[in-house]
């Protein structure tokens, strides 16, 4: 052995905390430079996207396909075969991932909509197709995944902070969504009354699908809303119950209701 080689040190490459726990809230971030970290030399595009993009798409597919339960950050990363240190470069912490994944559940919902607006244009009446719209595109695992989201955020601080402040960044996807839907009745003087409880009732009832798997009363319910909402369609707006449903449901959102 080179005696010279005793001597030498390793060369120091910078702290890199690997206290991380994945699937973890308390996922902390290593110390890397700018660029788009896990790409060849720093190049921030590849055939498959950006990193960036890579992982929310692994994040959302593995909510869809797993739940929150079993999306961590272990998932994402074989899901995408990064490393780590790119995973985190982008996402510092585990509730920075999931809340990221609301952009791309909207637009899939968004997606999701459309294909249900042809699906059900035959229908005639307006309230109805509305209605069963609505119905179709709450039930669809893209827009039930955000929904476990906020059940999850009920008790994770951390989350519940992060994923409040990407529901608002999504608010104008979501109403330009309903407001495609619900067109037709814009005119009417009970209209926002309507769209704010039909999504309240139909999330309701698409969250309740998971346990219930009776078509029967789902459509039972379905018809009786739509029968109610066509009376509520036509309360005029001076209607003391116009006023009260409008004031409690102002300050929701028609589509994604961002708390």
């Amino acid at each position: 052995m080179n005696p010279a080689s005793k001597s030498r040190k390793p060369v120091s490459r910078g702290k890199v905390d690997t206290a991380v726990r994945c699937g973890s809230i308390a996922c902390k971030a290593p110390q890397v430079g700018s660029g788009d970290a896990g790409a060849p030399n720093g190049n921030s595009a590849s055939p498959r996207g950006t990193t960036r993009a890579r992982l929310l798409e692994a994040a959302v597919d593995s909510l869809i396909e797993l739940g929150v339960a079993r999306t961590s950050t272990l998932e994402v990363q074989r899901r995408t075969g990064l490393s780590r240190g790119a995973l985190l470069h982008h996402f510092p912490s585990y509730a920075d991932l999931l809340a990221a994944t609301v952009s791309e559940l909207v637009s899939r919902n968004e997606q999701g909509a459309r294909r249900m607006r042809n699906k059900f244009s035959a229908h005639a009446d307006p309230l109805d197709r509305a209605v069963r719209t609505l119905a179709a595109i709450v039930s669809q695992p893209s827009y039930l995944a955000e929904l476990e989201l906020w059940a999850v955020a009920r008790t994770d601080t951390s989350l519940r902070v992060v994923l409040r402040a990407q529901e608002r960044r999504a608010r104008a996807d979501s109403e330009r969504v309903t407001a495609e839907v619900f067109f037709p009745l814009r005119e009417r003087s009970g209209y926002d009354a309507v769209v704010a409880l039909s999504l309240e009732l139909l999330r309701g009832l698409a969250l309740s699908g998971v346990l219930r798997t009776s078509s029967a009363r789902r459509e039972q319910l379905i018809n009786q809303w739509v029968t109610a909402a066509s009376v509520l369609l036509d309360v005029m707006p001076a209607s003391p119950l116009a006023d009260e449903v409008g004031r409690l449901t102002s300050g929701d959102q028609p589509l994604t209701v961002h708390p």
